[in-house]
């Protein structure tokens, strides 16, 4: 690809849906294989987003619109009321497979409540009018998502300047959302001004989403990436190599807490100490106002095997007791603002979240 030259085909799709089938990159297989599997059932979306071949808060909830459909495809010969049972409980059994990122349980009421709204709308509906009808609606969700992510590059492009380090963590790209990513929106717009930066991306351990993921498409974008581990992100910063964080996040509480994939507080402490700006890169839909604070977010707890070995190769003793939270919460304090399809959200943020999105 020519330099500055950036165009949104270019970007490898996360995901589609055609003809009434979804597939999804596995990203599991990542750098080292890019291979598109296609999806056959509700049990195999399910599986897709527990081990995620597909991750990151925006796709999973495009995926979980999706794969509802798999769930009750099946059951329109059904009444209209043991339908909407049996959408509830496709929902109810999507939602089950990761807690943290709002997007996927916001995605699913939003199906559930579409088809509420069907009925009473048009009481004479049928289950086949329903399913039509939420087709259509998750397909304007996955196509809802690309405008975000655009509208977050539009906004927070002019934050990068000629010749700045920018810092993020963990893959907010377009591997984790429909087209531009969110944090690396502002970068891919950026660039495609011809704005001359650099980004440093950190590994991300124990899954390693920074090094596998954020590396591999920024520099297949041709964007001038470095990736670095984790503990060297402090390193950079007093060696004056970073000018500007921008990270995404999973979910947004009513204050400003926010929870990211874990290590993104580190990488916000460090941030504060340096005086450097920390921003948030944030699609409307991962604000969730019915949670107050960062304490009530629910942190999912991975696999310990994720983190006894590095690839194949085992790093840690058998029988040795392992924590694996997959998120952290950054509070709201270290935030220097929220980077939106609205604008820049900055403090203070309990009003601020309120009055662009409550």
């Amino acid at each position: 690809m020519t330099n500055n030259r950036l165009s949104y085909t270019s970007l490898v799709k996360t995901l589609s849906w055609e003809n009434g089938v979804l597939t999804l990159l596995d990203q599991t297989l990542l750098p080292v294989e890019v291979k598109v599997e296609k999806q056959e059932s509700i049990e195999q979306v399910w599986d897709s987003i527990k081990k995620l071949k597909v991750r990151g808060a925006p796709a999973i909830g495009i995926a979980g619109a999706y794969g509802i459909l798999y769930g009750v495809k099946d059951k329109t010969d059904l009444g209209v009321i043991e339908f909407l049972g049996e959408l509830k409980k496709s929902a109810d059994y999507l939602d089950s497979a990761r807690p943290t990122a709002v997007n996927l349980s916001w995605a699913l009421r939003r199906m559930v409540a579409k088809a509420n709204t069907i009925i009473k709308g048009k009481p004479a509906s049928t289950s086949k009018d329903i399913y039509t009808v939420l087709e259509k609606e998750a397909v304007t969700i996955h196509e809802e998502d690309k405008m975000i992510c655009r509208n977050i590059g539009l906004n927070g492009k002019g934050l990068i300047k000629d010749g700045m380090g920018v810092l993020t963590h963990c893959n907010a790209g377009s591997l984790a959302t429909s087209e531009l990513g969110t944090a690396t929106a502002p970068m891919y717009l950026a660039h495609k001004d011809g704005v001359s930066f650099k980004v440093y991306a950190d590994e991300t351990r124990p899954l390693l989403q920074g090094a596998r993921l954020t590396s591999w498409e920024l520099q297949q974008s041709g964007i001038d990436v470095t990736l670095i581990t984790d503990n060297m992100a402090a390193f950079m910063m007093a060696k004056n190599k970073i000018d500007l964080i921008i990270v995404g996040t999973d979910r947004v509480a009513a204050n400003g807490d926010m929870a990211n994939k874990i290590g993104t507080m580190g990488v916000a402490i460090l941030a504060k100490h340096f005086n450097l700006p920390f921003y948030v890169a944030c699609p409307s839909s991962t604000i969730d106002f019915e949670t107050k604070t960062g304490g009530e977010i629910v942190i999912e707890e991975r696999d310990p095997e994720e983190v006894l070995f590095f690839g194949e190769r085992r790093t840690g003793p058998e029988g040795m007791k392992v924590r694996n939270p997959a998120f952290d919460v950054t509070p709201y304090e270290l935030i220097s603002g929220f980077i939106t399809d609205k604008g820049i959200i900055r403090p203070p943020f309990c009003e601020n979240l309120q009055k662009f999105f409550g």
